[in-house]
């Protein structure tokens, strides 16, 4: 029999381990010499977008409650109240947690669904990811530099209401599964999110507008069966365009090679890669 964890051991066991891990994130902070951004100005925002975003609140995704769908509508009002306005100077981290803090109860947040490495769950502030994931993608739409990103690894529900390339979004779990980005460049940057009746909304604003629009693209993209299970496969690419559309970089940045972990009957079948067929 495999020896349990601590952490496995009881309830109490699990929360000790995650305070530790709480205290050793914190201390990686307070030694890395890192300067986090923490300003809002909600009410002036930078003059130029960068790149703007809308997202879906409710998605009925394959045997899941809807209510903990519109518990996590709620949620991301919360959250989004914490990042709103954000002004990131040059040389700033933004950190997820740092502006968010413990999503708990006791902060008004609502049970909704959680992904683990045990399956997919719930619990008080579950759904920040789509938030997460939001501002991942306004970021890569910019030259500023990703520099803790935590993939999805698996495919846990079939498209609905898909708006980016699969495997374009990040994990988050407070405190240690984090998403930070840097501005490096040589102006102040904003985020501003919020939340309509339908729609997570987001834009990335800049004081000059920077010397390259960015493109984000999949390549490749195909279910295929091997041994060990059905896999969603593909490649996305950042492409950069100068003033005049001419594009002046392509760079891989992710090769997907997700596990598809629901029923592959509800793979489209025109995207099943035949035996004598390669991506393309």
């Amino acid at each position: 029999m495999k020896r349990k964890l601590f952490c496995e051991l009881h309830p109490v066991c699990y929360e000790i381990s995650l305070r530790k891990e709480f205290l050793l994130r914190n201390l990686k902070h307070l030694f890395s010499g890192q300067r986090f951004a923490y300003y809002q100005q909600p009410d002036h925002p930078l003059p130029c977008i960068v790149k703007s975003h809308v997202s879906p609140l409710i998605r009925r995704l394959h045997g899941v409650d809807l209510q903990l769908q519109y518990n996590k509508a709620h949620n991301l009002r919360l959250a989004a109240e914490k990042v709103n306005g954000i002004v990131i100077e040059p040389g700033e981290t933004f950190s997820f947690w740092k502006l968010i803090g413990r999503a708990t109860e006791e902060k008004g947040y609502k049970e909704a669904l959680t992904i683990s490495c045990k399956g997919l769950g719930s619990a008080p502030g579950g759904g920040l990811c789509q938030l997460a994931n939001l501002i991942h993608w306004l970021v890569l739409n910019s030259p500023l530099e990703v520099t803790e990103l935590h993939h999805h690894s698996d495919s846990l529900f079939p498209d609905e209401r898909r708006r980016v390339p699969f495997g374009t979004g990040t994990s988050v779990f407070y405190n240690n599964v984090d998403y930070q980005f840097k501005n490096n460049s040589n102006q102040a940057v904003q985020l501003l999110v919020w939340v309509t009746e339908d729609d997570l909304c987001g834009e990335l604003r800049s004081t000059t507008p920077f010397p390259y629009k960015y493109r984000i693209v999949e390549e490749g993209h195909c279910f295929r069966q091997e041994a060990d299970g059905w896999f969603r496969c593909s490649k996305i690419y950042r492409e950069a365009y100068d003033s005049q559309r001419n594009l002046v970089e392509k760079k891989l940045i992710l090769d997907n090679h997700s596990r598809v972990l629901y029923d592959p009957a509800l793979i489209p079948q025109d995207q099943i890669l035949k035996e004598d067929e390669a991506c393309t």
